[in-house]
């Protein structure tokens, strides 16, 4: 098959006119990919990518073809028994260069650009705030997309200036209502959604949402039960793997560590406990 492009997860393939999206089970912590794979990470990925792009279809259309490697082109059928589960067909878009970030909570690069100077992409907020608070209003907070190394943030104003500002207004808009719709629904299920970032692009001259979807990966999971400002929070995502490297002084270089065997398990059970709480069912 035609490698079209390879990230720390992702495979995107070739497919006529379209692509295939396949999430594999690597697993990324500091910019590195670990050497042990995590066991059913991808699937997880690609099931709640569904979920969601299912639940917020009448917010936003999306790239999504099929899920079913039936409906794949025929030279994908061989290779059923890797793709079943982890992959998606999907229409080739213009991707737009921003990563839309909607944050409803002040944590990681947020709060530290909150205590550098009280705002979050030159956003202003309430002085006081503790780490993990929840914000007056979910905000729109905008990241430069990187092909190495860590997104940066940058304001709105920025990405005005590099896409315009009316298809910046639009993304803005659209980051935050599905934001909101996702949070509404999560808390429902016990789960604080603290932030995570969409991918917008256009399809023809549609403007579509694409890529992964308020996955482990794409989004801060909090449970909660037990939320308690003032501090990181327990997550449903890869945070026990980089408290793990933290407590062995990894100095993240490479080559990255090998994970230990109950450092993958647990990881992957909180992938797959994600994916049980929001959605009901198991894989």
């Amino acid at each position: 098959m035609e490698l079209r492009a390879r990230g720390k997860v992702r495979d995107i393939y070739a497919a006529g006119d379209y692509l295939v999206i396949v999430a594999t089970d690597r697993l990324s912590a500091f910019d590195y990919i670990l050497p042990a794979p995590i066991p059913d990470k991808g699937r997880v990925l690609t099931a709640l990518t569904l979920f969601w792009l299912d639940l917020l279809r009448d917010i936003v259309p999306n790239h999504l073809v099929s899920a079913n490697v039936g409906d794949y082109p025929a030279e994908f059928q061989a290779y059923r028994d890797q793709l079943e589960g982890r992959s998606m067909l999907v229409h080739r878009a213009r991707m737009i260069d921003v990563e839309c970030v909607a944050r409803g909570y002040v944590s990681g690069s947020g709060w530290k650009d909150y205590k550098r100077d009280g705002k979050i992409c030159g956003i202003a907020l309430p002085p006081g705030l503790r780490e993990s608070d929840r914000l007056p209003e979910a905000i729109f907070t905008p990241a430069s997309k990187a092909q190495s190394g860590h997104d940066e943030n940058i304001s709105f104003e920025t990405v005005a200036q590099r896409i315009g500002e009316p298809l910046a207004d639009r993304i803005r808009t659209l980051t935050l209502e599905i934001y909101k719709r996702a949070a509404r629904y999560a808390e429902t299920r016990g789960i604080i959604i603290a932030d995570t970032k969409f991918e917008f692009g256009f399809l023809n001259d549609q403007l579509i949402l694409a890529d992964e979807v308020l996955t482990p990966d794409s989004s801060r999971f909090w449970p909660q039960a037990g939320y308690q400002p003032g501090g990181p929070q327990p997550s449903f995502d890869k945070q026990y793997v980089r408290d793990y490297l933290e407590s062995i002084h990894w100095n993240k270089q490479p080559p990255a560590p090998v994970l230990p065997p109950d450092v993958i398990e647990h990881t992957s059970d909180k992938y797959r406990e994600a994916y049980r709480i929001l959605t009901g069912k198991t894989l």
